[in-house]
């Protein structure tokens, strides 16, 4: 964790002396909202329900576990769904189809890994819409769209929020740069999943876990119960590193050093204290770019349990929306 991220934690120095800057922060993103909240702004309406999965503070919540639940929820209800995304991180601007084969770089490592685990359409594009519109051209059988981040992207209307917390909860409750909050909580939003240990937040607990095997590059696996006594080496650039690390520890395996990288980093190249023979250890999200250094490198992907109350509530929701004007009936 950084020192500013530590520093979000709580309302000390750091927190006072960025705080006026919070203030600048506070009047462009109300601006921002009353211009699309009195029309000013345009808001796209798409034809098929729009469900949004993200989350008010910055540097992401574990959002990408619930988008591929929420995708596999969706199958087993014979709902076909695509996915949009801005694809944070990827080096084009254009607009365009994920497919399992693409380089991160020019998708985003979240975009590329809904894809492979998800199954299903993914775009990318700086606006959603766009994103949304292109995938329903392609795939015109697409009854909901899942909006991968994008609470605060008001140019598309959504029909469903869904708002994700960890274990930080809000940290010290202030607006950037003096917290880590993109907006104000509480805000209205339809559901809410956070771990069971997120302070002052109401909502349905998730479980966040490790799957019992780890993936290579070349497809082979390996339980992770093997790796019991074995000296790893542990690299995550995610929202909370530390996190990671903690469940690896908690599963029994030995961590010779461990290496918290800003949430999507690139991996153009690894530390140089790290030895070239080392068992490496990551998450499928960074194992997407990782694995083109270290195709030796085992992702350890991380799962999340949803309460059954969730998913009673969520398909309320969705019923409701397949059976207005703009949704359809599922297949």
């Amino acid at each position: 964790m950084s020192g500013l991220q530590r520093a979000w934690l709580r309302r000390g120095p750091v927190a006072r002396l960025l705080w006026p800057v919070s203030l600048v922060y506070r009047a462009g993103t109300a601006l921002h909202r009353r211009l699309y909240a009195s029309g000013r702004r345009p808001v796209e309406r798409l034809p098929v329900p729009v469900i949004v999965v993200g989350n008010v503070i910055a540097g992401g919540a574990g959002k990408t576990p619930v988008v591929l639940a929420l995708l596999q929820h969706l199958r087993r209800r014979r709902v076909r769904a695509g996915v949009v995304s801005r694809g944070h991180g990827r080096s084009t601007l254009d607009c365009r189809e994920v497919r399992p084969q693409d380089d991160p770089v020019l998708t985003g490592d979240e975009p590329l890994l809904l894809r492979r685990n998800g199954g299903l359409p993914v775009f990318v594009a700086r606006r959603r819409a766009q994103a949304a519109r292109a995938l329903l051209a392609a795939y015109p059988g697409t009854q909901v769209i899942v909006s991968d981040d994008g609470l605060q992207h008001h140019a598309l209307a959504r029909d469903i929020e869904i708002c994700v917390f960890d274990r930080r909860g809000i940290g010290n409750g202030l607006l950037l740069p003096a917290g880590p909050m993109r907006e104000h909580w509480p805000r209205p939003v339809d559901l809410v999943l956070r771990d069971s240990e997120t302070p002052g937040i109401e909502g349905h607990v998730l479980r966040r876990t490790l799957a019992t095997e780890a993936l290579r590059g070349d497809g082979a696996r390996r339980r992770l119960a093997d790796l019991r006594g074995v000296p790893v080496i542990a690299l995550a650039g995610i929202a909370s590193p530390e996190a990671f690390f903690d469940m690896l520890r908690a599963a029994g395996l030995t961590l010779t050093a461990t290496y918290g990288l800003p949430d999507h980093h690139d991996f153009v190249h690894l530390p140089a204290a790290i030895p070239a023979d080392a068992c490496l250890l990551c998450t499928e999200k960074d194992a997407v770019k990782l694995w083109a250094l270290r195709p030796d490198a085992w992702a350890v992907p991380l799962q999340v349990e949803i309460p059954q109350a969730f998913w009673d509530a969520f398909d309320r929701l969705l019923d409701a929306q397949l059976s207005s004007a703009h949704g359809s009936s599922p297949a």
